[in-house]
């Protein structure tokens, strides 16, 4: 498989600095070797523009939510990347940065599939709009804005309308929900699996579930979202929104192998790496680990 790497140094949709410098820290731990080991051609596409602005700034460009211009050019220009890794034949990585570049790799992926798919791995449903945010965080919304759902200058980036339909979006390892979050999952009836449903039901039957799902939808391409605050926050002391009772090491590998040997996973991101919160790099380790273990089972 050909991988095209995309660095997005972003935390305007966290606000909270050390995402931004995932990216690098992840190369200098070798991450384009080890995919590399993994029988792939990967390309380093390098790093995303991200403008700079200053903290004082933040609510200029919108009264509700943060730094949303530079966000916003952020996510279409990711787009157009995503867009192009699968006019070349390619698999587009998207590494992380703030979750708030979900909407540009799934926009992009929609410009690009008939009918995708977007699985979203998450503590979070990041299904918030700017009428429902309590924070004004950005990283907040991208699945909302992604099924067409919040303001237009997020809906309608790098295309006008829907990227997703809500029946093709399936969330796991959520265990903090909004309470405007937790009504659009009933009024969208949107297939959302806690860590409490991973407990009780077991993530292979949830995974089954799933693909079963994928198939009966025609679904030819999938989008995967990984943050790594799925995991409990005992495992990831990295990440800025950690939530108690998380995903396990084992579970979050046997999803990710699973999903890849469905061969429908097209696109991926991973994100909420966050460097200035890390404990003696115990969190970069373990996300080095879990690229490696994807794409050694990607076939």
């Amino acid at each position: 498989m050909i991988i095209n790497m995309i660095g997005v140094p972003l935390f305007y949709g966290s606000d909270r600095k050390g995402v931004d410098c995932a990216p690098d820290k992840l190369r200098e731990n070798r991450i384009i070797d080890i995919i590399h080991n993994d029988h792939h051609e990967i390309y380093d596409c390098g790093n995303m523009f991200v403008p700079n602005v200053n903290e004082g700034n933040k609510y200029s460009f919108n009264s509700k939510m943060k730094y949303l211009k530079p966000i916003i050019d952020v996510n279409t220009n990711l787009a157009h990347e995503v867009y192009s890794s699968f006019t070349s034949g390619s698999f587009p990585f998207v590494v992380g940065g703030d979750h708030s570049l979900g909407l540009g790799s799934i926009s992009g992926a929609s410009k690009y599939h008939k009918n995708l798919a977007v699985i979203w791995v998450d503590a979070h449903g990041d299904i918030n709009t700017d009428k429902t945010t309590n924070s004004g965080n950005v990283h907040g919304m991208p699945l909302a804005a992604a099924m067409g759902i919040g303001p237009s200058i997020l809906t309608d980036l790098y295309f006008k309308g829907r990227k997703v339909e809500p029946e093709n979006v399936f969330i796991i390892g959520a265990r903090d929900l909004d309470k405007g979050e937790s009504a659009l999952v009933e009024e969208k009836r949107i297939s959302l699996y806690s860590t409490k449903d991973i407990k009780n039901k077991g993530i292979e039957f949830i995974l089954e579930e799933i693909h079963h799902k994928l198939i009966e939808n025609g679904v030819d391409a999938v989008h995967l979202s990984f943050d790594i605050d799925c995991l409990d926050p005992s495992i990831v002391p990295g990440t800025g929104t950690p939530v108690l009772n998380g995903m396990s090491i084992e579970d979050a590998k046997f999803l990710l192998r699973y999903l890849m040997s469905t061969k429908l996973i097209k696109s991926m991101d991973l994100v909420e790496l966050n460097t200035l919160l890390d404990k003696n790099d115990s969190t970069t380790k373990l996300v080095i680990d879990l690229v490696d273990w994807t794409f050694k089972n990607m076939h």
